[in-house]
């Protein structure tokens, strides 16, 4: 496993408290991870900052600066991108604000390693494991993965975890131009597409514990993108059946 390359990618904005702790522990763990950091213009200097590591870690850790937001899904797609020009074996979604534990992310690499094409850090699969959020936020995540499962059939218990290691063979069969969620439904829309593309998903379970400092990116319609959008799946699958087709 030490020889196949890995790299976290870490969408930013305005994450200076968070940036240099969370680069650092991931850059300290055993199996040579690198990090690419993709920030959306922060104005608070989170991109700065990742320059300043830049020259401590030089081999390990890249950025990507783009002009202002434009969406977790393009991040992450930029990032995908990148990763598989650079040929890496493995590419992981990871946010930077430690709701994500660095020291799960051999498990979600060793779940690949072990014959899984997707593994998801899942706060689900195992009862509920999130610490520290609201109730209301807490139900409206748990719930949005039963919506998914019902509407879309598909046999994961995370559906919008953001933690998630991808094998390259996955991400090259998916036809980036054809992910059209941008937000909160990108997570969805992803594990869909691999799910239907026939990929053998494995859901590893972890302790999700709400950010301490930094706020949050979330809002209601990141939340209304994902409901309308996974109609909006479940119609394109509706459609292709009809015309002879099951592809996504």
């Amino acid at each position: 496993m030490a020889s196949e390359s890995k790299i976290v990618i870490i969408p930013t904005y305005n994450e200076k408290e968070n940036i240099e702790k969370i680069v650092c522990r991931v850059l300290s763990l055993e199996g040579g991870f690198h990090v690419l950091v993709i920030d959306d213009g922060s104005p608070d200097g989170t991109a700065a900052i990742v320059k300043s590591l830049m020259a401590q870690f030089p081999a390990s850790l890249f950025l990507l600066e783009r002009e202002g937001k434009l969406g977790l899904g393009t991040a992450y797609i930029a990032g995908f991108k990148w990763a598989l020009e650079r040929g890496y074996d493995y590419i992981i979604e990871m946010d930077a604000d430690f709701s994500h534990n660095p020291d799960d992310l051999p498990r979600l690499v060793g779940a690949c390693g072990d014959g899984a094409d997707v593994s998801i850090g899942s706060r689900y699969c195992k009862g509920i494991s999130v610490v520290n959020w609201p109730i209301g936020r807490l139900l409206m995540s748990y719930f949005a993965s039963v919506y998914v499962r019902g509407m879309l059939g598909v046999r994961i218990y995370d559906t919008t975890a953001g933690f998630v290691c991808y094998r390259r063979s996955v991400l090259e069969a998916i036809d980036f131009d054809n992910v059209r969620m941008k937000g909160y439904g990108f997570q969805i829309e992803m594990k869909y597409t691999a799910y239907r593309l026939g990929f053998r998903i494995k859901e590893v379970s972890v302790i999700f514990v709400d950010r301490t400092e930094g706020s949050s990116k979330m809002s209601s319609s990141i939340f209304g993108e994902a409901f309308w959008g996974v109609i909006g799946l479940r119609m394109r699958r509706l459609k292709a059946r009809k015309h002879g087709s099951d592809s996504v």
